[in-house]
């Protein structure tokens, strides 16, 4: 599991990434203990299950910081791959998975510790949803990120606890 540093600073960077740190451990936490099989399994009324859940925000997160770092996003869905966003594929497992989220997570810190100021903006995409021509900054990404991670970890304490009655987040 990725980790911060052992001491958060109390600047703005370091209470933000240790934001965005608590809500990915909220979510990996709801896979503990399991098997892959029930990782993949959809036990609520949701299609959504914690393996899923778990490749979806490692792949939100290196979108935006794609954007951020203004790189092409290798994880890109496409209209045909986006189906496969939310449930493991081909030969995909949950540590491989919990893997790359490491990766992306040590990216995400040592980006965010490098840049001049949280003021910084990067543009966002054409899409419906963004505004035409609109920028965000690196301090709203990370808040994004936390708002992101949290609505998701909610879900996936809702699955796991569909699933055998553990409560992760309680």
């Amino acid at each position: 599991m990725a980790q911060l540093s052992t001491e958060v600073p109390g600047d703005e960077r370091g209470t933000l990434l240790s934001f965005v740190e608590a809500q990915r451990t909220a979510i990996r936490e709801t896979l503990e203990g399991l098997t892959e099989e029930q990782a993949a399994s959809r036990p609520s009324a949701s299609e959504l299950s914690l393996s899923g859940l778990a490749k979806h925000v490692a792949e939100v997160e290196v979108a935006w910081l794609r954007m951020a770092q203004q790189r092409e996003n290798e994880r890109q869905r496409t209209p045909e791959t986006r189906t496969e966003a939310f449930r493991l594929v081909e030969d995909e497992t949950v540590p491989g998975v919990l893997g790359f989220w490491d990766g992306i997570a040590r990216e995400t810190e040592a980006f965010i510790a490098a840049v001049p100021s949280l003021d910084d903006m990067f543009p966002l995409p054409q899409a419906p949803w963004f505004p035409k021509d609109g920028k965000v900054s690196m301090r709203w990404m990370l808040l994004h990120l936390v708002e992101e991670f949290a609505r998701h970890a909610g879900h996936a304490d809702i699955v796991r606890e569909s699933l055998d009655g553990t409560r992760a987040m309680g």
